[in-house]
């Protein structure tokens, strides 16, 4: 048990991922259906869209879509949640809306902006940003609630630039909360961005998984899934993890 506690955290996610690679696998033996294909089928089905090159023009506007919709969620979300954290009437004026838009189905949401904007892009992004803004503002108003007031006092005992107390006092502690924000953004958006694809655009992987689905081909869906999914992992690892331990590596 020491041993494997001492293992590099990247072995131990490796190995969790060869051991569901390789249950799926016996499983697609045991089963010998279409319907649950083996993962050298998924690869084959991946390699194969790759080589057309439709997966990487699909892939291309999905994520277009998700860093549009990303970008306006956190920039809203972070503005108004600590708005809403620092001052008790705007979180009174505010927080009966913030609780009808947490409870809003990102399908309505999809269905009202394609029908009051049109099938179009603005459209898309607006109806994925809508979705995600209320949980980024109830992550930042309780991070601005939980700032140190006595470094808030300080800085204004002695009088140091509201530009500088935003950069040196308040961000410092706000950053768990945007980070925990932003990782948990980035999963819900994609699976946002999907079904508003699916609804109401021409392109992107949710449109060629609604196409897939038609023709019941299950091996191309879970190809697409592990195309994009593949991408998020990439996102994960190389920026926002390492983003995180860079931005609250003075609380170590």
């Amino acid at each position: 048990m020491t041993a494997v506690r001492t293992l590099p955290a990247a072995v131990v996610r490796g190995a969790a991922f060869v051991v569901l690679l390789a249950l799926w696998q016996a499983l697609a033996a045991m089963v010998n259906d279409p319907l649950l294909p083996s993962p050298l089928a998924v690869l084959l089905s991946l390699q194969h869209h790759l080589m057309q090159g439709e997966l990487l023009h699909h892939l291309a506007k999905t994520l277009m879509r998700v860093a549009a919709a990303f970008v306006i969620a956190m920039l809203i979300g972070v503005a108004v949640g600590v708005w809403m954290g620092r001052s008790k009437l705007v979180n009174n004026l505010l927080d009966s809306l913030l609780v009808l838009m947490l409870n809003l189905p990102a399908l309505v949401a999809a269905i009202l902006c394609f029908i009051w904007i049109g099938l179009n892009e603005t459209a898309a992004v607006l109806a994925v940003a809508l979705n995600k803004v209320p949980t980024v503002i109830i992550n930042i108003r309780e991070g601005a609630r939980a700032l140190d007031t006595q470094l808030l006092q300080v800085g204004e005992v002695y009088r140091v630039p509201r530009l500088t107390v935003l950069r040196r006092i308040v961000l410092p502690q706000l950053y768990p909360y945007i980070m925990a924000s932003a990782r948990s953004g980035l999963a819900l958006i994609w699976k946002i961005v999907l079904v508003i694809e699916l609804l109401g655009r021409s392109d992107g992987i949710g449109f060629q998984l609604g196409t897939f689905f038609q023709f019941f081909d299950l091996t191309s869906i879970l190809a697409y899934t592990a195309a994009f999914a593949g991408v998020v992992f990439v996102i994960e690892a190389v920026l926002l993890r390492p983003l995180d331990r860079r931005l609250n590596g003075w609380r170590a």
